[in-house]
């Protein structure tokens, strides 16, 4: 769990991902030599901040975007909203302006006109400056908690099945949480390239009355997307095959890369599969170790049999 908490302390909030794609082009360098299969590396101005990563033959792709929530200064202390934070009187944040570090706390202000936020410290911050949630790692025997567990497990988990991945692809991709986009030019380079038509969405996913801790990963039928069923039906069969926990997921909202694909141009089959956790898109997420190992050997055993 240290290099996830590694992961989890890296600020890279939606459209702010350059320090992330930096970290993981230097361990995908410095660890690669230790994998079954060494990978080709594509990165450039062409996929912008992306990391497109190509073992052997790929039929399938990992898609795990990089990018977190977060917030950037507005006028007059004011905090504008990256992708969807939930809003907590007094939720510490961090970043860094050109007068140096940050550390402040967000304040909730109720009003006639309606509900604002705002940074509460002892200067004015830089306009446009982007602060995320303060570090805060947790690890207990059955779970970890923590700020950025979505998607920074994803990532994790890209990681960890790099490790023994003999055939297939890993996009670590960008603006997830604030609107997509840059995943569908990945696809299109690996659909040209390589004739990659399948994904894998890994990403975390929420706590629900028909989804707990402790049932093994999420499969989602669908969110506000839904993946194409023969395909989906595919995935779930080689679930059952697999031994591995796994629990189905079916929800009418909530979306993903997964989305971002269906929505492009691009005959693209994709399938959402990750943990599940609570206190979503708060400094206190929440994962069950057990869901945490049953993605990582599911999709493995995907990243094979697919």
């Amino acid at each position: 769990m240290e290099r996830l908490k590694q992961l989890t302390e890296i600020r890279a909030a939606a459209s702010d991902e350059g320090a992330m794609k930096t970290f993981l082009l230097n361990y995908i360098k410095e660890h690669a030599s230790e994998w079954k299969v060494q990978p080709q590396i594509f990165e450039g101005r062409e996929f912008q901040d992306c990391l497109v990563v190509v073992f052997g033959k790929p039929r399938t792709a990992i898609y795990a975007h990089m990018d977190s929530i977060g917030f950037s200064t507005g006028y007059d202390k004011e905090l504008i909203k990256i992708g969807g934070p939930r809003l907590i009187d007094g939720m510490e944040l961090v970043g860094s302006d050109s007068q140096g570090e940050i550390e402040t706390e967000l304040m909730v202000i109720e009003s006639d006109e309606g509900k604002s936020i705002q940074y509460v410290f002892d200067r004015e911050i830089d306009r446009g400056t982007i602060l995320t949630f303060k570090p805060n790692f947790r690890e207990t025997s059955e779970y970890v908690q923590s700020p950025y567990l979505d998607n920074r497990l994803g990532v994790w988990n890209a990681l960890k099945v790099a490790e023994t991945l003999e055939n297939g692809a890993i996009v670590f991709g960008t603006y997830e949480e604030h609107g997509g986009n840059t995943v569908a030019n990945c696809a299109r380079f690996l659909m040209e390239k390589y004739e990659v038509y399948q994904a894998l969405i890994s990403d975390i996913t929420w706590v629900t009355n028909g989804v707990g801790h402790g049932g093994g990963v999420a499969i989602s039928m669908r969110d506000s997307g839904l993946p194409r069923r023969s395909y989906l039906n595919r995935i779930i069969e080689l679930a059952r095959e697999s031994g591995v926990d796994f629990q189905l997921e079916v929800e009418s909202a909530g979306g993903s890369d997964g989305g971002v694909l269906q929505k492009s141009s691009l005959p693209i089959d994709w399938c959402f599969i990750g943990a599940a956790e609570d206190n979503v898109h708060t400094p206190d997420e929440k994962v069950f170790k057990s869901d945490i190992d049953s993605m990582v050997e599911l999709y493995k055993y995907l990243m094979d049999h697919l």
